[in-house]
């Protein structure tokens, strides 16, 4: 009447699951922490910070275990479109600090923030584009 399935149905759990390796939270983080870090590092590069570059590779080469490439490129954007990239970045790498209780990327990258928000310069109707400072930043 009805012929058996001879194929594995789509629900059973592959013979091989535990194959392949997997990330902990952690490393996750660690990876996505350093890759804002790296992009943080490259505009700062860019806009000739060293003194504040040197920093942010120090913690990129420990998150990572290796020395991060510095930006070689220039992009022509201007400074100030610099400064708001950089903070966004800053931004978004303490966020990820903040999930992972890295206090030492977390101030970091505050004070990156706040720099670049005082580089920044204000908008048109007198706002400033960027807050000029972080509640709680040292």
């Amino acid at each position: 009447m009805y012929e058996p399935i001879r194929t594995k149905s789509v629900h059973t759990p592959a013979d091989h699951a535990d194959d392949f390796p997997h990330r902990t939270r952690e490393e996750e983080l660690d990876i996505q922490l350093a890759g804002h870090l790296a992009a943080l590092l490259a505009v700062t590069d860019e806009l000739g910070l060293g003194e504040a570059g040197d920093r942010i590779a120090e913690q990129v080469a420990r998150l990572r275990g290796a020395p991060p490439a510095r930006h070689a490129g220039l992009t022509e954007m201007p400074a100030p479109a610099l400064h708001r990239r950089a903070h966004a970045l800053a931004g978004r790498a303490l966020v990820v600090a903040a999930s992972r209780a890295d206090t030492a990327v977390a101030i970091l990258s505050a004070e990156r923030m706040d720099a670049h928000a005082a580089a920044a310069p204000a908008t048109a109707d007198g706002s400033s584009a960027a807050p000029s400072r972080l509640v709680g930043a040292l």
